[in-house]
């Protein structure tokens, strides 16, 4: 762990030096890279105008769809399609069901914006969800895929990674198999999974939908969320835009027609500046060396470190007696303690310029490459300075 990758961040990092960034689950900084790669944006838009698009559909987005499909190890990148966030992403596919309402499979610990959505939905009369809870843990996959396999829904929904405690899906093939109607829409919410974890989606991608993008750990900022698309299913969705038509190829006589592949899903014009971030971030990626697996490895390496220094301080408010899942068990790349005064404890550590974040009573720390071992002694400094006040 004595490798540091903290002078490809110096534009964040520098920006407000007294900052000590811990929520890499949250807003990740980005590489420096990502700079440049925002001015060639803006740099060719004023070169090509109109013509950008070209530019646009004909290298920038099939290099990102080629990032993509090998960090996931999909066999086709085409079947990628990219959009600003993953709830619009998500409500194109929802709009391919025609029944109503729709009938979900879902879980308690899902991110808010899928949350708020089914919420409103439910209100509405136009779903009716399952929810399966998380917890206990260990149990949840089988939980999960036996309700599945029940069948009679119309989409079945879940995270790899729950945004609320960190605990993973190590094997979502189970679950995929398990839904038995074809007709089933399969939904893995993937974003903090995505170069976050090794994620192989070969034996499952005719099968399943994969939400991620590139805000979190991807480093690359908002705007270049992501899907990946199965092949032969929600070929026309009902919510559509001028972009899925371009070389349209799927539709009948009289039918308004879709590009094919992961394409079907695009909406209208957005800025795709996010995208040339992307590229750029995931060439730096592949310059280094960084795997997912390799980034997680060292990611929780930095969290041991600090849960020692905690074991060490064994301070009241914040120990590894809170964490959850417990110590040892499997988790993603952030630490997620449980406590009802997390939201006390993201203050009194943002009155010592620590950014954490917390959801209700979790407290959420995320460490990433731009951390190393001289951070975490720092983050251990602090903790004892905010929790003595």
């Amino acid at each position: 762990m004595n490798h540091s990758w903290k002078l490809h961040f110096s534009r964040f990092l520098t920006a407000r030096p007294g900052r000590l960034h811990v929520a890499a689950h949250s807003h990740h900084p980005w590489p420096d890279v990502s700079y440049y790669a925002q001015a060639e944006a803006w740099t060719e838009a004023a070169d090509l105008a109109d013509d950008k698009w070209t530019k646009i559909f004909g290298a920038v987005i099939p290099a990102a769809q080629a990032h993509v499909a090998t960090i996931l190890h999909l066999p086709d990148p085409g079947t990628l399609c990219f959009a600003g966030n993953t709830h619009e992403l998500l409500m194109r596919l929802m709009s391919s069901i025609a029944r109503r309402p729709i009938r979900v499979l879902s879980t308690d610990s899902e991110f808010h914006s899928f949350n708020r959505q089914m919420l409103r939905m439910a209100e509405a009369g136009q779903v009716e969800i399952e929810r399966i809870a998380s917890e206990p843990f260990a149990s949840f996959a089988e939980r999960f895929a036996s309700a599945a396999a029940r069948g009679g829904h119309d989409l079945v929904f879940f995270s790899q990674c729950f945004y609320n405690s960190g605990w993973l899906v190590h094997e979502l093939a189970p679950i995929v198999q398990a839904v038995r109607d074809p007709d089933t829409l399969i939904v893995i919410d993937g974003y903090h999974g995505y170069m976050a974890l090794h994620t192989d989606l070969s034996a499952i991608a005719g099968r399943a939908f994969y939400l991620g993008g590139g805000y979190k750990y991807a480093m690359s900022g908002e705007g270049n969320a992501f899907m990946h698309c199965p092949p032969g299913i929600a070929l026309r969705p009902v919510d559509t835009g001028w972009f899925a038509g371009f070389a349209a190829l799927s539709g009948g006589p009289g039918q308004v027609g879709y590009a094919d592949g992961g394409l079907r899903f695009l909406g209208a014009t957005y800025d795709a500046t996010a995208l040339y971030r992307l590229n750029a971030v995931m060439d730096w990626l592949h310059a280094q060396k960084l795997t997912p697996a390799r980034i997680h490895a060292r990611v929780a390496a930095l969290q041991d470190l600090f849960l020692d220094g905690l074991d060490r301080l064994a301070l009241p408010l914040l120990n590894a007696a809170l964490l959850i899942p417990g110590r040892g068990q499997p988790r993603g790349n952030f630490l997620c303690f449980r406590t009802t005064r997390a939201g006390e404890l993201q203050q009194r550590l943002a009155a010592t310029e620590v950014v954490c974040d917390h959801r209700d009573d979790r407290l959420r720390i995320g460490f990433g490459v731009y951390h190393d071992e001289a951070d975490i002694h720092e983050l251990l400094r602090r903790v004892v300075i905010s929790l003595a006040r």
